[in-house]
């Protein structure tokens, strides 16, 4: 199946102060999602952030709403994005089948999330350079689940070239010098 511009938004799931400082591999995680969200933002692709029970964890990152350049986001309690109205009728707003997925934590709320777009019908498609667990085996195993569960797996920087598609693309130079 091919990544494709018009039919894609994206999920940037829980990337909160409190919750990075645990993960594992974070300095990692936070660069790779950090580029592909100045990607899909110079790309026109939409996005929402995700905040986990905001009182307790904190905002995301500042570097997040500095990529996405606005400082909205939906505060929630599920652990799955889609059971949680708000950003459910967001998704469905936006219009696209096809949900690029980066954030927090790999085995708990992205995996869940991926699992139920997949019921409701949509692409989520697991951005596995730009998703952390606090434990290496927790995000392992989180990516076996997904493969298991028919989720499509990608990095950061190949599906912005995906979604680029060719290299006369208007944005190419600029997605270019923000992969190197």
């Amino acid at each position: 199946m091919r990544i494709e511009a018009e039919q894609t938004q994206c999920m940037i799931i829980d990337m909160q102060e409190k919750l990075m400082a645990a993960m594992s591999g974070r300095k990692r995680c936070e660069s790779r999602a950090i580029m592909l969200i100045k990607g899909l933002r110079v790309l026109g692709i939409p996005m929402l952030v995700t905040q986990q029970y905001t009182m307790g964890l904190g905002n995301s990152i500042p570097e997040v709403f500095e990529a996405v350049e606005k400082e909205e986001y939906f505060d929630k309690r599920t652990f799955s994005c889609t059971k949680d109205e708000a950003i459910l009728s967001e998704l469905q707003k936006n219009n696209k089948g096809v949900v690029l997925i980066c954030g927090t934590e790999a085995h708990v709320c992205v995996l869940q999330t991926c699992i139920d777009l997949k019921k409701l019908g949509y692409t989520p498609v697991l951005v596995t350079d730009a998703i952390a667990s606090r434990k290496k085996e927790d995000k392992k195993m989180a990516l076996k689940r997904a493969e298991q569960e028919g989720i499509l797996l990608t990095t950061s920087e190949a599906v912005l070239f995906e979604l680029l598609a060719d290299s006369r693309h208007p944005k190419f130079r600029e997605i270019s010098t923000l992969v190197k």
